[in-house]
């Protein structure tokens, strides 16, 4: 199983854990507090991946760190089942995907434009509009510039790609030239 599906997974069981507690923001704040301190300190990430450390050993690790950190019971028990699970490594990508599920089972959804150039305001305004009514949500755009496509634009939401620039429709043509 991919790390992206297992992230999905587990994030998505916790959004639905906050959103019933009414604990979305503070555990929100205290998963990213604790991926912080898994990816700054790397004896941590170590000791939870390292197959050769007992399960015992590891559960000390994680109490201590539980109570130094005080946080959520939620966050607690969320840390708990992660190491039962052998899943405390993957708190990184879950951390990473959980602010995505929160804003997706609040009706908005992520996408992302690429561009060649920095789109002017009235054109992101535009965007947004357009998407809004294709996807019937609130939608939050993240914009990037990559000169690499020469022009146009590339939008991206979920899974979904739509790919209007310049540089596929060139070697859409020069597929079809070589093919006849």
């Amino acid at each position: 199983m991919s790390t992206e599906t297992i992230a999905r997974r587990y994030s998505a069981a916790l959004a639905d854990s906050v959103l019933a507690s009414g604990q979305t923001e503070m555990v929100k704040t205290e998963l990213a507090q604790l991926n912080t301190l898994f990816s700054e300190n790397e004896n941590l990430t170590t000791v939870f991946s390292n197959p050769a450390i007992a399960h015992t050993n590891k559960e000390k690790v994680l109490e201590s760190l539980i109570a130094s950190a005080k946080p959520t019971k939620t966050t607690a028990n969320f840390l708990r089942i992660l190491l039962r699970n052998g899943r405390l490594a993957e708190i990184g990508a879950i951390n990473d995907k959980f602010e995505t599920v929160l804003e997706e089972r609040g009706g908005v959804v992520a996408a992302e434009i690429i561009s060649a150039r920095e789109l002017p305001q009235t054109d992101r305004a535009a965007f947004q509009t357009n998407l809004e009514k294709l996807t019937g949500k609130k939608v939050h755009i993240n914009y990037t510039v990559d000169k690499e496509i020469i022009g146009g634009v590339v939008t991206r939401i979920g899974s979904t790609v739509y790919d209007g620039s310049v540089k596929t429709k060139l070697e859409n043509l020069k597929e079809q030239l070589v093919n006849g």
